[in-house]
């Protein structure tokens, strides 16, 4: 993923309140139900910083996050880099809706070149993970 690429944007309507998403994208035991069962601890608060690992085949990837923005039911950002990896970007959460339903629209902003030779760092992969995360997983979630 590099700077120069379109923003991946990724959006879904769901037939939950404003509430239940927020709630979905911001509290821990939600979290770990639909995006990274490891996540140790996450707060929607400016500052907060968490980071946990994921293994992709034979390499592991140290996620790092920090939380830059948070209005709650409205907007979650947060810088989102590996340690140890060249590359950094921000994830923005914008949430909208009435009282039954709500909208997510999910963008990654890259602001610092990813390395070309690692395959999860393509753009192909970026789209597929926030495809899958949001348009799956978090939508059969909330679905249950």
């Amino acid at each position: 993923m590099k700077t120069d690429e379109e923003p991946i944007v990724v959006e879904q309507q769901f037939n939950r309140s404003v509430s239940d998403l927020w709630n979905a994208i911001t509290n821990i035991d939600e979290m770990r139900q639909w995006y990274f069962e490891n996540i140790p601890e996450f707060e929607a608060r400016v500052g907060f910083c968490t980071q946990f690992s994921v293994e992709a085949g034979d390499r592991i990837f140290p996620h790092v996050w920090e939380v830059t923005e948070a209005e709650p039911q409205q907007k979650l950002v947060y810088n989102w880099k590996y340690d140890g990896y060249a590359g950094d970007s921000f994830v923005i959460f914008e949430l909208s809706g009435d009282g039954q339903s709500s909208h997510l629209r999910v963008t990654s902003r890259i602001v610092e070149d990813f390395p070309d030779d690692i395959p999860e760092f393509n753009r192909e992969s970026g789209v597929g993970g926030w495809t899958y995360f949001i348009k799956d997983s978090l939508k059969a979630y909330l679905d249950e």
